[in-house]
């Protein structure tokens, strides 16, 4: 017993105790800017998003004009298209062709179908305007 007791004052009396301190990492929140090169380097082996730099390539004046032509078409054409349904006029089933795209007006029980087909890429889309 008394053994335990002297290992208890023992170990009491060798205890001792520090302080602790915090020290940010990262430069942008106080930390050494020494660890700025190491921590850019981490993000860019783990970033899984690897873009194309050719996917952002400028375009030309002539390619930026017609890109901005068929915009204003497009966007002409659907307040017309909305316009003829939803205002004071009618919108007669048809086709209609603007440049590469071949728009499809129909109605049917479900309502008025709008089909859009870009003729130089093949895809396509489809409205449905419920009655």
């Amino acid at each position: 017993m008394k053994t335990l007791f002297l290992y208890l004052v023992l170990g009491i009396s060798l205890v001792s105790a520090q302080q602790f301190s915090y020290k940010p990492i990262n430069p942008a929140f106080g930390g050494d800017t020494f660890n700025y090169q190491w921590l850019l380097s981490s993000a860019a082996s783990q970033n899984q998003f690897k873009g194309d730099a050719s996917a952002y390539k400028s375009l030309n004046s002539l390619d930026s004009f017609t890109e901005s032509l068929n915009r204003q078409l497009l966007s002409q054409l659907s307040q017309k298209l909305f316009g003829d349904q939803f205002g004071d006029g009618n919108l007669k089933p048809g086709n209609y062709t603007f440049g590469s795209m071949y728009v499809q007006v129909t109605q049917s029980d479900k309502g008025l179908i709008i089909k859009i087909l870009n003729t130089s890429t093949g895809e396509q889309s489809e409205i449905i305007i419920p009655n």
